[in-house]
């Protein structure tokens, strides 16, 4: 019986990715790396040895990876490349119960700011990376995305600082969780 072939022509028509699968980071401080990213991100460890740590928080094999590399150097701030990683929370009182679980660990944030469409909270890793934690201020991302369109953001594109212990402060008082969101 012969084989059929079944041709199937690729395209050159762009596809975008069907997800963000995982980044990886260089350290000379893997312990701290690894349990300063498991407290942050509540993940779990998928491999460890001496060279390598892979975890993930979700379904995905891994979402990070960090390798041991001796010797490194600290970037600078006028060192070129990534600025920050970011990870979204479905609600308010998710990223704020986060905020309050690092806050035990004395994992606080070096810049929480309203951006209009993101409420953030920047923390650095025992490295300096930064990782933003953030919620969406609309409920669809249409409207977040609209956000950039308005003067508000053409007048002021980075955001206004908040104070976390006030935003939690007002959220368990009841405060609707949309004037919360709302950039000053």
């Amino acid at each position: 019986m012969d084989a059929i072939t079944h041709r199937q022509p690729l395209s050159t028509a762009p596809i975008v990715p069907e997800r963000f699968a995982h980044f990886v980071l260089r350290t000379s401080n893997l312990g701290p790396m690894r349990d300063w990213y498991k407290t942050v991100l509540a993940a779990r460890i998928v491999f460890e040895d001496e060279r390598l740590c892979f975890l993930t928080y979700d379904d995905e094999h891994h979402r990070l990876a960090l390798i041991a590399v001796p010797g490194l150097q600290a970037p600078t701030e006028t060192t070129w490349g990534l600025a920050h990683t970011a990870y979204s929370y479905a609600t308010l009182r998710d990223l704020l119960s986060t905020w309050k679980r690092l806050k035990s660990h004395g994992i606080e944030p070096y810049r929480p700011i309203n951006h209009g469409p993101t409420v953030s909270m920047y923390y650095k890793d025992p490295d300096g990376n930064a990782v933003e934690l953030q919620v969406d201020a609309y409920p669809t991302k249409e409207r977040a995305a609209g956000f950039f369109d308005t003067e508000a953001f053409r007048q002021n594109p980075i955001g206004v600082p908040f104070v976390p212990e006030e935003l939690a402060a007002a959220f368990e008082a009841g405060v609707p969780e949309e004037e919360l969101l709302r950039r000053p």
